[in-house]
């Protein structure tokens, strides 16, 4: 697979999934699932809508962190700095070639202060912009760094930004590259907090942790914990939903032919409250594995049920190429799968798609293009949810 082959899969998967996040829904009533569908199950609309919403929420909160944490790695205990963009699909010189449809700048392109700036682009040329993601870091000691970061993300043949992220990075027990990028076969602990803007308005809430342990050989362990909440809520519940979750204990892994592997299972909560009710607790960072108190917590919310979802997420070039999803429990005994299409070309929708089920009987369907742009369609209603970016955007 090239790397926009690779790139399509993260976005693609969580973005999908998360598109339950917004939109209209509808409520009251209720019904037998389609025919076509095994089980039978009766069950209201609303609850099908909100644990669509919610399926969308506890999976692209994970598949969206480790794609951070992966596009922060400079490279692995089997290649060095100087390989950087064999590894990360960037530039080692920092100069803004063109390699694999991916430019990287060191300084950025406005030639800030200890800065980099990576742009990945939806065609190997590197024509069609997809995303421009600027850094800029400052030391705050010699094993402590923080990093402003922020992400605009581009329709195809878009001109201006669709959504922008942005966020505030924290790493200490780490040591650093010369662009200011952990060094990954070394460890360290790292905090994030920020949010998803889309045509200017905050949509998206979300912070999280990660401890990643020293290498040992090809891999290392890590555990981290996240919460976040769609900041606009759904006018037609008017309800708020909200997530929080731990991944108590996983495995990073170096392959054999340069990419990264991320098995993990993320063990969490789903929440509901008012629209404007639900807010983040911060409490004390963890520096080692496992996490039996998570740093960030939901606040204001009503407990709704409980899910653990086993993810396997494999990098190339620095961008999720493969994402399997394989018999998820979420609330109210929903199942979900996730797979990805490699035969699709990272721009199509179809490029990773997921089904969430209860009793045998399909509740939702949802399909993504390789950043996280698609449709999620509640079966009972035929209600089609937008989705940009792992997140409804209407």
């Amino acid at each position: 697979m090239n790397a926009r082959t690779l790139l399509a899969a993260a976005a693609l998967l969580a973005a999908s999934t998360l598109a339950a996040c917004g939109g209209g829904g509808a409520s009251g009533g209720s019904l037998t699932l389609p025919s076509g569908n095994s089980g039978g199950t009766t069950q209201s609309i609303q609850s099908q809508t909100e644990d669509s919403i919610d399926a969308a929420n506890d999976v692209g909160s994970p598949v969206n962190d480790i794609s951070s944490y992966d596009n922060d790695a400079t490279g692995s205990p089997l290649q060095s700095v100087a390989r950087r963009d064999e590894v990360a699909g960037v530039d080692a010189t920092g100069d803004g070639t063109c390699d694999s449809g991916v430019e990287f700048f060191a300084p950025d392109k406005k030639g800030d202060t200890n800065s980099t700036e990576r742009i990945v682009f939806y065609d190997n040329g590197c024509t069609q912009i997809q995303s421009d993601a600027v850094r800029i870091y400052t030391s705050t000691g010699a094993s402590s760094e923080t990093v402003q970061r922020t992400v605009s993300r581009y329709k195809l043949n878009g001109s201006t930004p669709a959504a922008v992220r942005t966020e505030t990075v924290n790493y200490i027990n780490a040591s650093f590259d010369q662009y200011g990028y952990p060094v990954y076969k070394n460890g360290f602990a790292r905090t994030h907090a920020g949010e998803l803007d889309v045509n200017g308005v905050k949509t998206i809430d979300a912070d999280g942790e990660i401890v990643l342990l020293p290498s040992s050989g090809n891999s290392a362990t890590f555990c981290a914990d996240s919460a976040g909440f769609n900041a606009t809520g759904n006018a037609s519940l008017n309800e708020t939903f909200g997530w929080a979750g731990v991944m108590p204990s996983g495995t990073r892994t170096v392959n054999s032919d340069g990419s990264i592997t991320w098995n993990v299972e993320h063990e969490g909560n789903t929440y509901t409250g008012p629209i404007g009710g639900l807010s983040i607790a911060v409490g004390s960072q963890n520096t080692s594995c496992r996490i039996s108190t998570p740093m960030y917590t939901l606040a204001g919310g009503t407990l709704k049920g409980q899910y653990d979802i086993p993810i396997q997420a494999t990098f190339v070039h620095g961008v999720l190429g493969n994402l399997t999803i394989s018999n998820a429990t979420l609330k109210n005994g929903d199942t979900l799968n996730v797979q990805t299409n490699s035969n699709d070309s990272p721009g199509d929708e179809h490029f990773i798609s997921g089904t969430l089920a209860k009793d045998g009987a399909a509740i939702a369907n949802f399909n993504t293009n390789a950043f996280g742009d698609g449709t999620l369609v509640v079966l009972a209603t035929g209600q089609a949810y937008q989705i940009d970016d792992w997140h409804v955007v209407k």
